[in-house]
């Protein structure tokens, strides 16, 4: 199951309180403000900003 339109619509990124945008595989989160990407694990997106990867090293 993936995160659906309407979840998407109201997450944030908790860092900076931009839009995120899914990943094309769905794996993840990006903000492209912060250049960070929060990871998906289990359909449950994972917002902690300690957990987020640099988009540079998500690649």
């Amino acid at each position: 199951m993936a995160i659906s339109k309407e979840l998407l619509d109201i997450l944030a990124c908790p860092k900076c309180k931009g839009p995120l945008r899914l990943t094309p595989a769905g794996d993840g989160l990006d903000c492209d403000a912060c250049r960070l990407r929060y990871e998906i694990r289990d359909d449950i997106p994972i917002l902690l900003i300690e957990e987020a990867k640099p988009l540079d090293a998500a690649k």
